[in-house]
């Protein structure tokens, strides 16, 4: 039997078996018991269901893998840019890195989908440690915050079934149904409720103040802070009663605590202020550096490692890519036509540039306007390294057999280095074993050098000791935006908006996979009827949809599941405050019934 781990992007990183002889019948894992025996239909779909891109094309032609990476070392001599999605989170596939650095190529910052919240972290404590799922298994009450735990951290589940649960979601997920408290808040509201809930407790003399003294102490400051935002008007803008906030903040008094907050909440340009704001009502509580308490968001899973690959070269931020001012643009790993925000202008770009490569393992999209195809390797025909940002722990990615299929990451860097009469890279034994050394071994498993079993106990900053910073400033001009003024001129008054957002669901991960179907979800207050084909529009493109009536969704909010086909015409194409992230969640539309 054969140990790997499973290569999607997911908190859970499962643990995974493999027979050699029957190299697709996958089963658990035991090299992490955050796996818990079990594995998704994700993986399935993974090797079973998605059309794998097996041949090498140029120009529409099928050729050998040589000649198809002679086309690619001579596209890479005009100027260039990586872009590399999250197909595979194998460490190896940085790699790439090393062939943009000798190459003169350039890389993107930032992410499509967590880094506004990573920065908001940072810039409170310092330094962003994950929180153990053993210490979320010891808390009392769990609060669910924009985290839709049973589609997208489905393995967490056993840790938190028997907690007092509070979910603050705008939709009635299904772990919202089993919630003791949901608050119902509206889409983008959560710095706000965040800032409300902070100014209450301190009003009521709930606050940890022999832990606030110690570790935070500038708290008295940040209370004047949330004093300039008035009480009505949030509780308007939020949509929740004076009488659900009580509720909630009874149930947080005196109890072994646990946020767990998810990348809903910051897919906004205020995005790294949400992730302050909600940091800040755990400070207040006295939740850092105790046992069973805590905020749980996605962690740097590299924190406390040496990158090999970690390169200084020019970037571009990877939510708003400007494609267009290149020759040459390589995907890697992804899926950037369907991907990014504002697939209209993202769509135009590549297909204006001279070459557009793509490397990686399915048709779609991208793929279908590329004029170089890579066929790459899958995670079974490679040895890799699987670091988690969801728990600490580390996996090798073994090898379970040869393929004539595809070229891995290292190898391509190599051959096209090789092309290019660039200085070739070390072995990948020693990458391999670059990483793996620095791990910490314990009970026959692999931990993350980062890994601190109460985080925070010491203090903050990288090493401790410091205090945790408070926010002092903010400004969010989203209701202002001279297109959104204009948007609303074109479609008549505000209360023909609506805030869409697009949560993952089951049986997609992202855009990849089988695709939802092509509905939007709507309150049936709206008086759609139920299979009524619209037209969804916002500033920057409209979708031709049917409506699905959907209850479990507030009024002034439409729902269209990530990895709907040409859903991300509708989002914006602007980054994050802070963290260079794409903002998916600051887009309002306008519903029209084309067919009832």
């Amino acid at each position: 039997m054969i140990h790997t781990a499973c290569p999607l992007d997911c908190f859970d990183s499962c643990s995974v078996v493999c027979d050699p002889n029957y190299p697709n019948r996958l089963v658990a894992g035991s090299n992490t018991p955050y796996t818990n025996g079990t594995l998704c239909a994700h993986l399935y779909k993974h090797i079973h269901e998605a059309k794998r891109v097996s041949t090498p094309m140029v120009n529409g032609k099928e050729v050998t893998m040589s000649e198809a990476l002679d086309a690619v070392a001579e596209a890479l001599q005009d100027s260039w840019i990586l872009w590399r999605g999250s197909g595979n989170m194998g460490v190896m596939q940085s790699v790439t890195n090393l062939l943009a650095k000798r190459a003169g190529g350039v890389l993107t910052r930032g992410t499509l989908c967590d880094g506004a919240g990573d920065i908001g972290i940072v810039e409170g404590r310092g330094v962003n440690r994950l929180l153990p799922v053993e210490q979320i298994a010891k808390s009392e009450v769990i609060v669910v915050w924009g985290r839709n735990v049973t589609v997208t951290n489905a393995h967490l589940m056993p840790y938190i079934e028997d907690k007092e649960l509070i979910v603050i979601d705008p939709v009635k997920t299904k772990i919202a149904k089993k919630a003791k408290l949901h608050l119902q808040v509206k889409p983008r509201s959560d710095f706000y409720l965040a800032i409300l809930l902070a100014r209450f407790i301190i009003m009521e003399n709930s606050e940890d103040k022999e832990w606030l003294e110690k570790f935070a102490s500038e708290y008295e400051e940040y209370y004047e802070f949330t004093r300039t935002f008035r009480i009505k008007a949030i509780l308007e803008h939020i949509g929740l009663s004076l009488s659900e906030i009580g509720d909630l903040l009874l149930m947080l008094q005196n109890k072994k605590v646990v946020f767990l907050v998810g990348a809903g909440v910051q897919r906004h340009e205020i995005g790294s202020s949400t992730l302050r704001a909600i940091d800040a009502l755990a400070a207040l509580l006295g939740l850092f550096g105790k046992e069973g308490c805590g905020v749980s968001y996605l962690s740097n899973s590299r924190l406390g490692f040496d990158d090999p690959f970690k390169v200084n070269i020019k970037t571009e931020q990877i939510a708003i890519t400007p494609f267009s001012k290149y020759k040459t643009v390589l995907v890697q790993g992804g899926n950037p036509a369907e991907s990014m925000p504002c697939t209209n202008r993202v769509t135009e770009e590549l297909k204006s540039v001279k070459n557009l490569i793509y490397f990686g393992l399915y048709e779609n999209d991208t793929s279908d306007l590329a004029n170089i195809i890579i066929p790459a390797k899958n995670f079974l025909e490679k040895d890799d390294v699987r670091l988690s940002y969801g728990h600490h722990y580390v996996q090798k990615m073994n090898k379970v057999y040869d393929s004539k299929i595809g070229i891995s990451e290292y190898d391509f860097t190599q051959e096209i280095l090789k092309r290019l009469n660039k200085e070739p890279i070390e072995s990948l034994d020693y990458y391999i074993d670059y990483w793996l050394k620095q791990t910490v071994k314990t009970e026959n498993k692999m931990i993350s050098p980062a890994y601190q079993e109460i985080p925070y106990s010491d203090g903050f900053g990288e090493k401790g000791g410091e205090e945790f910073e408070f926010i002092e400033d903010f400004y969010d001009d989203f209701e202002d935006i001279k297109a959104l003024r204009r948007f609303r001129k074109q479609i008549g008054t505000k209360n023909d908006e609506f805030w869409l957002i697009t949560p993952k669901n089951s049986k997609t991960l992202n855009f990849q996979f089988e695709r939802p179907k092509n509905e939007v979800l709507l309150s049936s207050k709206l008086g759609i009827k139920d299979a009524a084909k619209v037209l969804v529009k916002s500033i920057w493109g409209e979708l031709e949809l049917t409506a699905k009536v959907f209850d479990d969704i507030r009024e002034d909010t439409v729902l269209i599941n990530c990895g709907v086909k040409g859903v991300n015409r509708l989002t914006p194409p602007i980054s994050s405050q802070e963290g260079d992230m794409a903002c998916y969640g600051d887009s309002k539309v306008k519903i029209e019934v084309l067919e009832s």
